[in-house]
């Protein structure tokens, strides 16, 4: 009975996962996923408290207490701007408990084979299914475990420095130690070595060794990789933790880990591949952590940039009658999203067409300006994607930059050295006008010039993104 109720309800849940992916393909439909996702994990969490061999479930509550305490303290304290910081912590946690679970199966696995033909009778839980298996299902069992925790180890240090490169606190410059690729193609082959050693014996020492090449093999690829790819290396990251978690849901015969843990892979996978293409990149470059440099030097950028006032821009403004707003990283650290909508709202009572233009990767998280513009209350039919706004920059009247580089960098286009070139970009340098928001001259996260702020037609509005549109909306009523 207990049985018959857990699988109805995971495939219940399995279900309800399903719907949510589907749903946050689309803003207006967003909060409805993300709704059927709560109640999918509460469904699943519940089952398994209740169901077959959960004796400490109690503690288990204990626990799951004592987590959401933590992550309601976290959620209260993390400002939109630190949600791709979050999200990369997320993904350690979840590597590293594919780590500690696989290492604790191993154990378990160990101590059941000591085991008698009569303790065995009288085991629960996974124990119990430890003790059921032959030799051939204990020698796959070996392998899935070897999986999940090399997956999870290289899940778990990538993630770390992931954080600390949106953080800022790690060099977000591509770094490689001596030996790039060659170290990396060792530490793989090391841990080939060690699946069969481990295949054979069984041995905690293979899985020991296996487990420090593969935390050095996440924490090299990831550094190899620079500051501008970030966001295809957070989605990356997503797949991976995904894939870890359902070779731990082999190991443990639990059916709805497998399916979550494939659902959640295979959707980083397929938006780590979208956002390849959207800047012109090699999937199998990204998981190897084979670009984020350049090839050559970069061209170098003539003239100056000329600084513009708030007077300036209203005056523009004013005189306008199609408006593209741009909004990238510096509008979120600003959390100047707000003021973007308020002057959106003003420009449009006037009669003004204005709309936005979203490149695939801007921010350092996939939708990160949706989200943002969403709070705001942006209209979701004004917000257009690249491909879809992109040949209307040549009729447009004026283009606002906030706090972006490399998703306007003509160098993307024009320097085959650029660490960027080839990257599709928003060609607003094509636009009569073009205001950029920033706060100084620096090259800003990723560190590459940006010939956009030097062209004839293109005026810095310098400060920070939130006090400048302040300044903007004393002058537009």
């Amino acid at each position: 009975m207990e049985f018959g109720f857990t699988t109805a309800a995971y495939v219940v849940a399995a279900v309800l996962f399903i719907l949510s992916l589907g749903g946050l393909s689309g803003q207006e439909s967003a909060k409805r996923a993300v709704w059927y996702g709560i109640v999918g994990m509460a469904l699943a969490v519940a089952a398994t408290l209740v169901g077959p061999g959960s004796g400490l479930w109690y503690v288990s509550l204990i626990l799951i207490a004592l987590g959401g305490v933590i992550g309601f303290q976290l959620a209260q304290r993390v400002q939109m701007t630190q949600m791709p910081e979050l999200v990369a912590a997320m993904h350690s946690l979840v590597g590293l408990a594919a780590v500690f679970v696989g290492f604790n199966a191993h154990i378990e696995l160990g101590n059941v084979m000591s085991m008698d033909d009569t303790a065995k009778k009288s085991l629960e839980g996974f124990a119990a299914l430890l003790a059921k298996k032959d030799g051939v299902e204990i020698s796959i069992l070996r392998v899935e475990l070897f999986l999940g925790i090399f997956i999870g180890a290289v899940t778990f240090t990538g993630s770390v420095i992931a954080y600390g490169k949106l953080a800022g606190k790690v060099n977000s410059a591509a770094i490689k130690l001596p030996g790039g690729h060659l170290l990396n193609a060792a530490a793989a082959l090391l841990s080939v070595v060690c699946l069969v050693w481990y295949f054979q014996t069984g041995g905690v020492v293979p899985m020991a060794l296996m487990t420090l090449a593969a935390l050095f093999i996440g924490y090299h690829l990831i550094m190899g990789i620079g500051g501008a790819d970030m966001p295809v290396v957070v989605s990356m990251l997503n797949s991976y933790s995904g894939w870890a978690a359902a070779a731990i849901g082999f190991s443990l015969g639990n059916d709805l880990l497998i399916v979550v843990g494939a659902l959640v892979g295979s959707s980083g996978a397929i938006l780590s591949y979208i956002m390849c293409k959207a800047m012109n990149r090699s999937f199998i470059s990204v998981i190897l952590g084979g670009f984020g440099g350049a090839a050559g030097p970069a061209m170098e950028v003539e003239g100056e940039q000329i600084a513009i006032d708030a007077d300036g821009v209203a005056q523009a403004l004013e005189d306008a009658d199609s408006i593209i707003i741009i909004p990238g990283y510096g509008m979120a650290v600003a959390q100047a999203q707000q003021n973007v909508a308020e002057l959106t709202r003003r420009l449009r009572a006037k009669g003004k067409n204005v709309r936005f233009a979203i490149h695939p990767v801007a921010g350092r998280l996939p939708g990160h300006m949706n989200v943002l513009l969403a709070e705001a209350k942006v209209p979701y039919d004004i917000v257009l994607e690249m491909d879809e706004i992109n040949e209307d920059f040549p009729e447009t009247d004026v283009s606002i930059v906030i706090g972006s580089n490399d998703i306007v960098n003509p160098a993307a286009q024009e320097d085959p050295n650029s660490p960027i070139a080839g990257m599709p970009v928003l060609e607003c340098w094509k636009s009569k006008q073009v205001f950029v928001s920033k706060r100084g001259q620096g090259t800003g996260y990723s560190g590459i010039e940006n010939p956009l702020f030097y062209k004839d037609n293109t005026r810095m509005f310098y400060g920070d993104a939130k006090k400048s549109l302040d300044d903007l909306l004393t002058k537009i009523s």
